[in-house]
């Protein structure tokens, strides 16, 4: 029964994985989707006109206001003063009569008269018969608007003067007209042309009859142009901007009260429609849907490729909780005049997926974090994405993949904090340099110490959770494995003291196994680490274990062949057994009892079996189980293969070629490699790597010539 539940977790481990990522991703996304509802869900009111406001509203879109762009352009049309037109016809017409008068004047006075001396009663009637003369010469228009008197006056005078009076009306007069004469204007263009003959410097005498021919002179010459002023409305109306309402807008503040104006307002952007909500709720869930649907994918190709175990996929869930919700408190503090969002520690989620993971699922959430980072910071505006927020949050994460390099030890998060607060206040000036704001260097300090907080706190989050997820999660990272790989941990120096033959053979083991995993692909720290323990169980039996035999007889030699299998047999559990109690990892234990699979000891087989025929071989083969990982494969490969090669007396090239192949072919044959994920390209790749790791270690050297004593 628990053989088949066993098999059962491999099935869907290997062939449903999904199944074991589908309830986080789905809790992750009802999580993502409550934490950043606020920020597209627009809250609605129960508002009356003319009532005070409870609080600030503002604008959750951005929306034109048609009512009010209609009335602006209304506005704007009406205020396009009508448009005239000039007529160059009516100005030359009155100009030339005013021109024919004086010229008529003129040339009557330059007739000579038909007596020398007369009386004033024949005075009188000379000044008629000129007048009557003077009509038969001038236009129609100007007899029946120049009274006789008038062109009596003006018949007084010299050609001088005459001459001067001329010049002078028709100038101001063509100005007049030429600016254009209307109807409504009309007695003021009479009033200026008075005045300007009033001002000037003609004789008294003159500008009376001046005076008098002005009703006649000036005259209507500008028309209405209906296609002008058309064409000049249409125009006024194209170049009026629409009002728009943006999104976070003030509406109305606090205790203003509720116009017509502000309640259309607030009817317009939908705080008074709940049912307009829907809407971005769609939205939002459309955009969780498609990043759990990502990050669950990503997971399971993650699964796929490694030995994924529920500690890794809670890490991924509690990462991401742990980043969302650091980014939602500091949303509640920012506005967008202090931008906090710069101070966020995005960078802890990426730096903690890469420790405890891998690189691009690491990659892959950073996207996936500054997505949703650009909707937290949107300052609760419907429909609204922060993208400098986006995009810092991103630029930010990426920083701190790149820059965490060569995990040795802690102190490499710390370096990488480092570099992701230069990229971080690189990033934040750039931002202030764009924008079109001027900022003080106050301003500049202040804002890139936002950047500075970001990678502090991004590296003490880091650092501080890093062994929580290590330790109660259950998962090895690298600096796990990096702390394990001391010298100085308790179990290694025990075996140095206590069984310094195996501490040899087991160093010499994890240098070959590193080469073979990173051949191809697997993970060679963990194999080094993991051979460090294998054998740590000879520390209680060491001189039964023939590499600690120096000096002795071998203890073998004086007990049963059965008594000595038992004892061989056992130390791969009775070192599973020392590893528990030391709490190392269970991928540790997992290598130090898998690392002699199902094998047989065929020395204490074959020597029982001299002595009964009968014997058992499942009585002198190791229980298992097979490894199950392709590090727990190698490291069964090569723990095999140091210790046939380290008997052999002279071990050329080809002997430990020959050794090295027979090891593995008689693992694959007894299928003892079965259960583990290698396939048979990667072995033929191990039985390479391995040759050349031993050859190198077991090179041939100088044969050099003893000193012959005296």
């Amino acid at each position: 029964m628990i053989d088949r539940i066993k098999n059962s977790i491999v099935w869907i481990k290997k062939k449903h994985g999904w199944f074991l990522i589908l309830l986080p991703v789905l809790l992750l996304g009802v999580f993502f989707f409550f934490i950043t509802l606020n920020n597209v869900h627009t809250e609605t009111y129960d508002i009356e006109r003319f009532t005070n406001a409870s609080t600030t509203i503002r604008s959750p879109i951005t929306i034109e206001n048609e009512k009010e762009t209609e009335r602006k352009t209304r506005e704007t049309v009406q205020s396009v003063q009508d448009r005239y037109d000039v007529s160059s016809e009516v100005t030359n017409e009155q100009l030339s009569y005013i021109e024919e008068l004086f010229d008529a004047i003129t040339k009557s006075e330059e007739e000579p008269a038909e007596t020398d001396s007369v009386s004033d009663e024949v005075e009188q009637q000379t000044d008629q018969e000129k007048v009557t003369h003077l009509k038969n010469i001038l236009s129609e228009e100007i007899i029946n608007s120049v009274g006789d008197s008038t062109l009596i006056q003006l018949m007084k005078f010299s050609q001088e003067e005459l001459e001067e009076a001329k010049d002078l009306f028709l100038t101001s007069l063509k100005e007049i007209l030429n600016n254009g004469v209307r109807t409504e204007n009309l007695q003021t263009a009479e009033t200026n042309l008075k005045q300007i003959i009033q001002f000037s410097s003609l004789s008294e005498s003159m500008k009376e009859p001046l005076t008098e021919i002005i009703d006649f002179a000036v005259t209507e010459n500008s028309f209405f142009d209906y296609e002008k002023t058309s064409e000049a409305r249409k125009e006024a109306a194209a170049g009026v901007d629409p009002v728009v309402i943006r999104a976070g807008e003030v509406i109305v503040r606090e205790g203003q009260p509720i116009t017509n104006e502000i309640y259309e307002k607030l009817e317009l952007v939908g705080l008074m429609d709940a049912e307009r909500n829907i809407f971005p709720l769609l939205g939002l869930a459309i955009l969780i849907i498609l990043i759990c649907s990502l990050i669950g994918f990503e997971m399971h190709q993650t699964m796929k490729e490694n030995d994924w175990n529920y500690g890794k996929i809670i890490a991924v869930f509690l990462t991401s909780i742990i980043v969302v919700t650091l980014m939602k408190i500091i949303s509640l503090y920012t506005t967008q005049s202090n931008q906090l969002f710069f101070a966020a520690p995005i960078a802890t989620g990426v730096l903690l997926i890469k420790i405890l993971i891998n690189e691009r699922l690491a990659i892959v959430l950073a996207a996936l974090y500054s997505i949703l980072g650009s909707v937290i910071f949107n300052n609760q505006i419907a429909g609204a994405l922060n993208v400098e927020a986006g995009i810092y949050f991103l630029i930010s994460q990426l920083a701190g993949i790149i820059f965490l390099v060569n995990m040795k030890d802690r102190l490499a998060i710390l370096k990488s904090g480092i570099g992701i607060a230069i990229v971080n206040m690189l990033t934040v000036l750039l931002f202030l340099f764009l924008s079109f704001e001027k900022y003080s260097w106050f301003d500049l300090f202040i804002h890139s110490s936002f950047g500075l907080v970001s990678a502090f706190m991004a590296t003490v989050l880091t650092i501080g959770l890093l062994p929580f997820f290590e330790t109660l999660l259950g998962i090895l990272s690298d600096v796990k494995l990096l702390q394990l790989s001391n010298p100085n941990q308790p179990l290694m120096k025990k075996l140095l003291t206590e069984a310094p033959g195996t501490y040899h053979h087991s160093v010499m083991v994890a240098n070959i196994s590193e080469t073979a995993c990173e051949a191809i692909g697997a993970n060679g720290l963990l194999a080094r680490v993991g051979a460090y323990y294998h054998d740590i169980s000879k520390t209680v039996r060491p001189h039964y274990f023939i590499e600690n035999q120096v000096s002795m007889r071998n203890p073998h030699d004086f007990i049963d062949p059965k008594e000595s299998a038992e004892i061989i047999i056992r130390h791969p559990f009775d070192g599973a057994e020392m590893l528990k109690k030391h709490k190392l990892p269970k991928e540790i234990i997992d290598i130090a009892k898998q690392h002699h699979a199902t094998s047989l000891l065929k020395f204490f087989f074959y020597k029982e079996k001299e002595n009964d025929e009968n014997v058992k071989e499942s009585d002198f083969r190791y229980p298992g189980p097979n490894p199950q990982t392709k590090e727990a494969g190698i490291i069964c490969i090569c723990d095999s293969v140091e210790a046939a090669v380290r008997s052999l007396k002279e071990p050329t090239k080809e002997k430990i070629e020959e050794i090295v192949a027979s090891i593995i072919k008689d693992k694959v044959s007894d299928g003892q490699l079965d259960e583990s994920p290698l396939t048979l390209k990667e072995i033929n790749i191990i039985q390479i790597a391995i040759c050349e790791s031993l050859k190198g270690i077991f090179h041939s050297r100088i044969q050099y010539p003893m000193k012959e004593a005296n």
